[in-house]
């Protein structure tokens, strides 16, 4: 099912695009970063439920996130990577690091590092001065990344009153639609939380723990 449907009624409704799980079309993830880089908020499918997203650079963006997700200033955001080597641009790894998370990753972990110079400083938690860093298993949020060439601003689509990331992209068009500016609708997905590892002071600290299995950095 190849389409992207965009209405607008009553005020701007979100564009809705039915993208195939395995098999993302290009065309729609071209037309989803076109929206990214002129400041727009999406809503897109990863392996841990859905996220919304930004351009990593927009302020207004990012506020908008803010006031959707009702977020405190010390939530911790993280930069959704399409592979590793993006890592040492944003973050500081040591080489021990880098090795645990070539050998689990894409996969369902979020790994909180130093960030670098290169990272917003809205984006960093104001006072460990870190970032998250994921690089999902999932085809349509790989492809949209690797169509953006660069990490994607992200977080967790947790609603105010929820404890769990949304999950039904027909659901959240009932509730966000006059909100974000796209919605990509990969299917069901199951709201299991990533893991949560923090290497930001050199070991493994083990935040939370989610779909990934934490044994590997015990």
């Amino acid at each position: 099912m190849d389409m992207a449907v965009a209405t607008l009624a009553g005020g701007a409704m979100s564009q809705f695009f039915y993208v195939h799980p395995d098999t993302p079309q290009a065309r729609l993830m071209n037309q989803a970063v076109a929206v990214i880089r002129s400041g727009g908020v999406i809503v897109y499918p990863t392996d841990s439920g859905y996220a919304i997203g930004c351009h990593l650079g927009d302020k207004s963006a990012l506020d908008r996130i803010i006031r959707i997700r009702q977020l405190n200033k010390d939530h911790n955001f993280t930069l959704m990577c399409r592979d590793l080597s993006e890592l040492s641009i944003y973050a500081r790894v040591e080489n021990q690091a880098f090795r645990l998370l070539r050998n689990n990753t894409p996969g369902p972990y979020t790994f909180v590092f130093k960030g670098t110079k290169e990272v917003p400083r809205r984006l960093l938690n104001p006072k460990r001065r870190t970032i998250g860093i994921r690089v999902p298993d999932n085809a349509i949020s790989l492809a949209l990344l690797e169509a953006l060439g660069e990490p994607l601003m992200s977080t967790s689509l947790i609603l105010p009153n929820s404890d769990v990331a949304e999950s039904d992209p027909e659901e959240i068009r009932d509730k966000l639609e006059k909100q974000v500016d796209l919605i990509i609708h990969g299917g069901f997905i199951g709201e299991t939380p990533t893991t949560v590892i923090d290497m930001s002071e050199g070991g493994s600290e083990i935040v939370r723990v989610g779909g990934g299995d934490p044994e590997p950095f015990q």
